[in-house]
């Protein structure tokens, strides 16, 4: 059931890139991940050598780490390979 409902979620959102942006593009992603300094440097590592811009903070408490990620990508298939490639990350929130 997860699996299906992800694949809607990535349709949708393939359709909603290719009608508001143009390719190559940059793109925004954004995270929140519990504070977890393997559980980032995970995520940082799948964008190593993109050339992308990785700003992070962490949450008042410290429990939780917000990650923008600012990166020039060529197609709406990579935006989302990037997306499942971070789903992996335990603990993760894509928003």
């Amino acid at each position: 059931m997860e699996k299906e409902k992800s694949e809607e979620f990535y349709a949708r959102l393939k359709e909603q890139l290719l009608e508001n942006s143009s390719w190559p593009s940059k793109y925004l992603y954004k995270f929140i991940v519990p504070t977890d300094e393997e559980k980032i440097e995970q995520i940082n590592t799948i964008f190593d050598n993109t050339g992308a811009v990785i700003e992070s903070k962490k949450s008042k408490k410290g429990t939780y780490t917000s990650i923008s990620i600012t990166v020039q990508l060529d197609s709406p298939d990579a935006v989302i390979a990037k997306y499942k490639e971070v789903s992996q990350v335990e603990g993760v929130i894509s928003l």
